[in-house]
């Protein structure tokens, strides 16, 4: 079921600077305040994937667009835009219900995502987490 919640502008250009300009690592998104839209909550060029999980608040759901980067022995470095449902169990009931119905209209609208990442909890985004199934995807 569709939530009727609208995608911004912003979101799709942002999304843009980092798939094609790699002007940023990674892109937070939220709801507006009157929950319309979905919008940028932070954008960041740090590459430290422990900064972009600070970024992931410990009782309100995210959606994120990460810019992985890793090795494979033999292939050398590999990259794979993940996007991350955060969704973590201390959220209120409403707003996961809320993102998850929302969760469609901006993943159709940002093209050329490989790996999807479901997160209730710090250990289910963990880098190892998701190196194993960044890594399981591309071969």
């Amino acid at each position: 079921m569709a939530s009727g919640v609208g995608v911004n502008q912003n979101v799709l250009d942002t999304y843009q600077e980092l798939k094609l300009g790699k002007k940023h690592k990674y892109i937070v998104f939220g709801l507006s305040p009157d929950n319309t839209e979905i919008v940028v909550t932070k954008t960041s060029s740090d590459n430290s994937y422990e900064t972009f999980l600070a970024d992931l608040p410990e009782a309100e759901c995210r959606w994120a667009i990460y810019d992985f980067e890793f090795e494979r022995p033999g292939e050398g470095k590999r990259n794979k835009l993940l996007f991350v449902t955060w969704a973590p169990d201390d959220a209120k009931i409403k707003q996961k219900m809320l993102f998850a119905s929302s969760k469609d209209a901006l993943r159709r609208s940002l093209v050329g995502i490989s790996t999807e990442i479901q997160g209730t909890d710090y250990s289910e985004v963990a880098y190892e987490s998701v190196l194993d199934k960044a890594s399981r995807g591309s071969h």
